[in-house]
């Protein structure tokens, strides 16, 4: 495929583009019999004209950087996927369970879907959560405590953190703002990664709730890699090459 010209090359990657939503550099390289200097070039040119954005190693189709938006305002979007995800999400809770449940709208809507059979303790920062939940006698909820966001409706901070370091439990639900395969989990916000990131170490086994549009995306703030995850349950928007890779790196990826 070597000595193609300039205009076949972007024809080429933007046809990657469509077909699998992202691509990266050393794959055209080899594909293409061109430099890594030259992709980069192309790359550079297609995100001058807007038809893609850049990203570490790679390119894809997404804006893969996201802005804050109040939980109010996210719950409105994809909503009938994320309550699919909820409902597989709250099917998973055994009897006696004793989970962690983040913040966010797909997290929200797994609140609204939980019907406990025996006990059930949960440990949450998200106060729409905790207030979710106070409707079930059976539910036991841990309310972390700190400095509460107005937009996610949920508490961050080292009060909050500190609690978290005296607990171990079987599951952690996790809703997230960006997933991409090289830089792993993000949220918009550092310090609501940081108390992720003390979720995570807090659960034997972490569930990441996220529907197909928070693929190829990232938010400021690193939660932790694809390899601290244990599961993904997302809806069918997501690329079967995402998942491909996904379970390359050992996550069982569920798709509702």
């Amino acid at each position: 495929m070597s000595m193609i010209n300039i205009a076949e090359r972007h024809k080429y990657i933007l046809d990657r583009l469509s077909e699998k939503g992202y691509v990266n550099v050393v794959d055209l390289c080899k594909e293409l019999d061109v430099s890594g200097v030259t992709i980069r070039k192309d790359l550079k040119l297609l995100e001058d004209k807007a038809l893609l954005f850049r990203s570490h190693g790679g390119a894809t189709i997404h804006n893969p950087y996201i802005n804050d938006k109040p939980v109010n305002e996210k719950e409105k979007i994809r909503r009938d996927e994320k309550n699919n995800i909820a409902i597989a999400a709250a099917s998973l809770i055994a009897p006696n369970d004793a989970i962690i449940i983040s913040s966010g709208t797909t997290a929200l809507a797994l609140s609204r879907n939980i019907h406990p059979k025996g006990h059930l303790t949960v440990i949450t920062p998200a106060l729409n959560v905790a207030q979710e939940l106070l409707r079930h006698p059976e539910i036991e909820v841990l309310q972390l405590g700190g400095i509460v966001r107005n937009s996610s409706s949920s508490v961050t901070g080292t009060y909050a953190e500190r609690i978290l370091a005296d607990f171990s439990c079987s599951k952690l639900f996790l809703g997230l703002d960006g997933i991409d395969i090289e830089f792993g989990l993000t949220t918009t916000n550092i310090l609501e990664a940081q108390l992720n990131q003390r979720m995570v170490n807090a659960a034997q086994k972490t569930i990441v709730l996220a529907d197909s549009s928070k693929f190829g995306r990232r938010g400021f703030g690193k939660i932790c890699g694809i390899e601290d995850i244990d599961e993904i349950i997302t809806d069918s928007g997501i690329s079967p090459h995402i998942v491909k890779a996904l379970e390359e790196l050992g996550v069982n990826v569920r798709i509702v």
